[in-house]
């Protein structure tokens, strides 16, 4: 009988691309050194050879008036800010990616996760290809996660981690992680884009035939990215990914992906020693260290998702000593303050051309909704004169290169959040006045121009 012959090929690390030699620049996807090499599947010949895949199962075609309309089944995790992200609950048969920095928490809230579910009488599997059933215990005891139905399986086999499903029958099954399960069917090493690629398909398909809940757990790159094939987020349902600093004890947690409900979600969490506690209130919490009556301060109520956070706006304004003045920004694009601080300076008449300008929005948020331009104005002008805006007022809306001000949408809740945390001025477009109704204690100002907002601010640019 002929052996067949080892041969290696290169596969692109981003989005799977075979080539029979090194390429610099993958043909598939245009990343630059991407390219690693493989030990290809040994191909045999004659009637041996048969396909690895599964046959499909032959479907007709159906009308969508004449398919059955079915509810999603959820199942809450215990968590009531996972619960918000997923879209309300856990769907019966979905398959999830959680993905974040080494230690972030994604296996401590998993974990949890896990105990929760077994809690309703329901057996759960958590499988762990990095750490034994001993160091899983040792976690679960420190979280104070204990239930009969709470199985944990320390193995990186595929064909193993099937069996066991099968037998168990969990309605929740936790793959920690899914670069270091393997198929022994193939020559390639765990962690490749083959081996992540057929090991996502295949807990895909058990996902869907079972029912029961699977949740991946992915590692990243240093540039932030899911470890693995790009295809491996295009295969599941939902991706979850977690952000923060492990030296701060917050962790938010949003969906970039999400058949079953919103993507704009936010979650958050502090990490404690009894695991991931989640905070209900997350205004409170990113208003709590606000400086009060200092200059450059602003706060703002931003949307995420269904959820109105206050955030803090805060801005520097320095007199530069190189040629070109510094633009610096964290948590908002640094393309758009560019484009603001233009419009302050031909609506205005404010002078910026030789002043560095630090953009900062406290507790690590990200907002890119353009609903934060004033504010982001306001915090600008305040830092440049040195004049506090008082901690009473909040500000929104959004500002065009006419210098106008747009309004913005969902401005009753975002107005209600302010009201609820007592603020009693709240600065915002003209044209958001007339779908709010008038709230006790509020005194809501209307402006058509970033001008007219700088007036009523009392921020314009002294003349002279």
């Amino acid at each position: 009988m002929k052996m067949a012959k080892t041969k290696t090929v290169y596969v692109c690390a981003e989005c799977g691309y075979e080539a029979p030699k090194w390429l610099g620049k993958c043909p598939g996807c245009g990343q630059w050194n991407t390219m690693a090499e493989q030990i290809a599947e040994p191909v045999q010949e004659g009637p041996q050879r048969r396909n690895r895949r599964a046959p499909g199962r032959d479907v007709a075609a159906v009308r969508i008036d004449q398919v059955p309309e079915e509810q999603l089944a959820r199942r809450s995790c215990g968590i009531g800010e996972l619960d918000r992200v997923l879209g309300g609950g856990i769907v019966d048969g979905s398959l999830v990616l959680v993905g974040g920095d080494p230690g972030i928490g994604k296996s401590t809230l998993l974990t949890q996760v896990c105990a929760n579910v077994a809690r309703t009488q329901v057996p759960v599997l958590y499988v762990s290809g990095e750490e034994s059933a001993r160091q899983i215990r040792m976690r679960a005891n420190r979280l104070g996660a204990q239930g009969s139905g709470f199985f944990v399986l320390s193995e990186n086999d595929m064909t193993v981690i099937e069996k066991r499903i099968n037998e168990i029958d969990p309605a929740v099954v936790v793959i920690d992680s899914i670069q270091t399960v393997y198929r022994p069917d193939m020559a390639s090493a765990p962690g490749s884009v083959s081996q992540v690629r057929e090991c996502a398909a295949q807990l895909l398909r058990m996902a869907k035939s079972s029912g029961c809940s699977t949740f991946l757990v992915g590692h990243v790159t240093k540039e932030g990215a899911i470890a693995g094939p790009r295809v491996l987020e295009h295969m599941v349902d939902a991706v979850l990914y977690f952000e923060g600093d492990r030296q701060h004890q917050y962790r938010l947690l949003r969906a970039t992906k999400n058949r079953f409900g919103s993507v704009n979600e936010l979650g958050m969490f502090e990490m404690t020693s009894e695991g991931m506690a989640e905070v209900s209130n997350v205004s409170e919490v990113l208003l709590s260290e606000r400086a009060h009556n200092a200059s450059g301060c602003v706060v703002m109520p931003a949307m995420e998702g269904s959820r109105p956070l206050l955030t803090d706006v805060q801005a520097l304004v320095a007199t530069t000593v190189f040629g070109n003045p510094r633009r610096m920004a964290s948590g908002v694009d640094q393309g758009r303050l560019a484009l603001l601080l233009a419009v302050m300076e031909k609506r205005c008449g404010y002078r910026l051309y030789d002043r560095d300008v630090y953009i900062n929005i406290a507790g690590g948020l990200n907002v890119t909704e353009p609903a934060a331009d004033l504010a982001l104005c306001a915090a600008v002008a305040s830092s440049m004169q040195n004049r506090a805006i008082g901690a009473e007022w909040a500000v929104i809306g959004e500002v065009g290169l006419a210098g106008e001000i747009r309004a913005v949408p969902q401005a009753d809740r975002r107005v209600s959040e302010c009201a609820r945390l007592g603020f009693s001025n709240i600065l915002l477009p003209k044209g958001n006045l007339r779908g709010i109704k008038p709230m006790e204690g509020v005194q809501m100002t209307g402006a058509d121009t970033l001008y007219q907002a700088m007036s009523c601010l009392s921020l314009l640019p002294v003349r002279g």
